[in-house]
């Protein structure tokens, strides 16, 4: 089971962690304005107790960890069966008034969209209330056995029958969910590796043909520079020097070399050297080795995306970067003393055109991955770029990362 799965998996059970709080709390309001003789009253209240506080830990537990193990779902709903029968059997006339409790549980169930499972709890919970009810009948003579109780356990196995269904439902919906998201993620990477190879091509285009036209054309100008002091041919020298480079740099943003040939660390590296080599930021950078994971096109193109919006509109003196790997992902953070934003504006501004954040993000959404934006007016900007899962480091890799960290 993957992680997005298993994430997914987890929700049913947060909530009827919190379905059942309300309902431990009207059973404790039904006992407490049903008066009644009870059997055992001692063993009623800690065993109330006891579930309640189980059940506030329960909700504390779930919510905090994102991730739960698989007998989560079906352990936490048999208990719940479990004890309304314990209940049951050691009350008195209270009796009557938790015996509607089992109607409900068969719905807490079907939450878990496991059909299976809910099939057989749901049924167990129909059991379950005529063995409470049979319980009673040998006990005391004069309560009997009566005919509504046929009826209620048939409303229950019914009940369970439609929770299943209903289950079915929600799986299979579910399931087209996930197959949607796995569709969306292939084919946005299939557009990041056709957004490359043109970028490549053009690179290699702009390369072998019109930079070194302009190379061949300097040095003929440089020739005549040699024969002739001309300041006409001065500036025109100044002007093909100028071009040339703006033309590498371009090069070098379609297609960094050091990107493909060395891997995201180092190219990363180099971004921060050419931020900082303006001027105009001081740059802490914490870069750990994370060698050629399969997401550093977007990972690289985060960095430069988000360092470039620093230098245009941050307004900021000092930033930091870094990048680790945490456990199968890898985590690139940009920070920012500068005059922040409200993020909540990232929406319009894809809306009006401005899409490089806006694009980053749904990059990012569509492959598995995540972009947190942290900002407020005045404060700075904290945006934490995580990536899909990847796979381990290769030894060569670990072997570098190493050396790096040594």
């Amino acid at each position: 089971m993957d992680r997005l799965t298993r994430l997914l998996a987890a929700e049913p059970v947060r909530v009827t962690a919190v379905l059942r709080l309300p309902l431990i709390a009207l059973i404790c309001v039904l006992v407490w304005v049903w008066e009644v003789d009870h059997w055992l009253p001692e063993v009623y209240i800690v065993v109330l107790g006891v579930w309640a506080v189980a059940a506030v830990l329960w909700l504390v537990l779930v919510t905090r960890r994102p991730v739960l193990p698989r007998w989560a779902d079906w352990a936490s709903t048999g208990i719940d069966v479990l004890v309304v029968v314990v209940l049951c059997l050691v009350s008195g006339g209270a009796t009557e008034a938790l015996l509607p409790v089992f109607f409900l549980l068969p719905i807490a169930v079907a939450f878990q969209d496991r059909p299976l499972l809910t099939a057989l709890l749901g049924v167990g919970t129909a059991a379950a209330y005529l063995a409470v009810w049979i319980v009673y009948s040998k006990r005391d003579d004069s309560v009997g056995l009566p005919n509504v109780v046929y009826t209620q356990f048939g409303f229950l196995l019914w009940s369970a029958v439609a929770m299943t269904a209903l289950c079915v439902v929600l799986v299979r919906r579910q399931a087209r969910v996930i197959t949607l998201q796995d569709v969306r993620r292939q084919l946005v990477s299939e557009a990041m590796q056709a957004d490359e190879r043109h970028n490549r091509e053009v690179a290699e285009h702009l390369h072998d043909g019109p930079l070194q036209t302009l190379l061949a054309a300097r040095l003929d100008l440089d020739e005549a520079r040699e024969r002739v002091d001309d300041p006409a041919l001065e500036a025109a020298y100044t002007a093909l020097q100028q071009t040339a480079a703006a033309l590498r740099s371009t090069v070098t943003e379609l297609h960094p070399q050091v990107l493909a040939q060395l891997g995201l660390t180092p190219a990363v590296r180099e971004l921060v050297r050419q931020f900082e080599a303006r001027g105009e930021h001081v740059v802490d950078a914490d870069l750990e080795e994370v060698g050629k994971p399969d997401s550093q096109q977007l990972l690289y193109r985060a960095a430069r995306e988000l360092l470039t919006n620093i230098g245009k509109h941050a307004g900021a003196s000092t930033v930091r970067v870094t990048l680790s790997r945490v456990h199968d992902r890898i985590v690139l953070t940009v920070a920012d003393d500068g005059c922040g934003f409200d993020p909540a504006v990232v929406d319009r501004y894809v809306a009006d055109g401005h899409i490089g954040l806006g694009s980053l993000l749904a990059r990012f959404d569509a492959m598995g991955g995540s972009m947190e934006v942290r900002s407020t007016p005045g404060q700075g900007t904290t945006v934490i770029a995580t990536s899909p899962p990847e796979g381990e480091l290769s030894p060569r890799e670990q072997t570098q990362s190493r050396i790096d960290s040594a």
